[in-house]
């Protein structure tokens, strides 16, 4: 038997990387293995665990607040859809200025909060005062369809086009799990770099972070562009998922409240919590929809009833989150990453 001895953690670590490595297997073959509705539960949940890392990223990780990130959302969806709709861009292409356009508006956002020291709920009112601006903004648009709807055309979706994002349910599901995959990556990689230690130390204390020597304007406003930006990569994607876009929906604050619930429930600050935060929220929600609708009772706004005394349970009993209670029993990393 071999006298080396690994350092403290390496065992939790790899066990760590040998379940993230399962878990991603699964998702992998899960298309072949479940029906159209599960199917597109899976595309639902993948897109709340990728819009819960960027808003987590911004949150969690950099400490500001945020209600409104539906904007971004918006903005990445319309503005791809008009790009396609009205020039023949495809969204692969118009992905660009789309995500530009969100990171742009997030730093202007950041700007007129960072300036003028207008931090904590402040600045979360504000995110939300840009939401609602861009719905009542858009819903006067006729190009953008206002108030009736903006429609993409809807082709034959057996085929698969990855420049135009037209095909089955499948290729939406794979694009949102390498999003997802890609998110939890990159975002371990800058959280292990100066980038991460600098939003961790302005989380933790402004004032403290500021007298050390951190520019906090420079990276409180870099953590909104890159939220912003990733968050409006998922608007793209759901406006050719679902091809019909309305302002109500895509901007309102019901919208930026569901983005923030997979971090919440899983556990802020941490790299996987978004992901199992997105996978027990979808799960009891279309189930319990499915239990409902059997029963022949009505289900209209009881989903979100059970998310919010869900929620208060996890406030409550587990402020920390699920992933860290579960990856302690577990015996993971914290993060659950490699």
């Amino acid at each position: 038997m071999s006298d080396r001895v690994l350092p403290a953690g390496a065992g939790s670590a790899r066990r760590a990387r040998i379940a993230l490595a399962v878990f991603f297997a699964v998702l992998a073959i899960a298309p072949f293995l479940v029906g159209d509705f599960l199917l597109s539960v899976l595309v639902i949940i993948l897109y709340f665990a990728f819009v819960g890392q960027a808003w987590n990223l911004m949150m969690g990780y950099a400490g500001q607040l945020s209600l409104g990130h539906a904007l971004y959302v918006g903005i990445g969806a319309y503005a791809s859809a008009a790009l396609f709709v009205h020039l023949g861009i495809p969204p692969l292409i118009g992905a660009l200025p789309a995500t530009a356009l969100a990171a742009f508006v997030g730093a202007s956002i950041g700007l007129l909060a960072f300036r003028f020291r207008i931090g904590g709920v402040y600045f979360a009112l504000l995110t939300i005062a840009f939401a609602e601006f861009t719905r009542l903004l858009v819903s006067h648009i006729g190009w953008l369809g206002a108030t009736e709807g903006f429609f993409l055309p809807i082709e034959n979706r057996t085929d698969i086009d990855l420049v135009a994002l037209r095909g089955p349910p499948q290729m939406f599901y794979y694009i949102f799990l390498v999003l997802t995959g890609a998110a939890l990556l990159a975002i371990r990689r800058i959280m292990d770099s100066r980038l991460g230690y600098y939003w961790l130390a302005i989380r933790e204390d402004e004032t403290a972070a500021e007298a050390a020597g951190i520019n906090i304007f420079r990276y409180k406003m870099i953590a909104v562009m890159i939220s912003a930006g990733m968050t409006a990569l998922a608007g793209i994607v759901t406006a050719f998922y679902y091809n019909n876009l309305f302002p109500t929906d895509v901007f309102g604050i019901h919208r930026s409240i569901e983005i923030i619930l997979a971090p919440i429930v899983g556990g802020l600050g941490t790299l996987f919590g978004p992901i199992v935060g997105a996978f027990v929220l979808g799960i009891l929600g279309e189930g319990l929809t499915i239990v409902l609708d059997q029963a022949g009772i009505a289900t209209a706004g009881v989903k979100h009833l059970v998310y919010a005394v869900f929620l208060f349970l996890i406030v409550r009993f587990l402020p920390g989150g699920l992933w860290p209670w579960l990856a302690a029993r577990l015996g993971l990393d914290r993060d659950g990453s490699p």
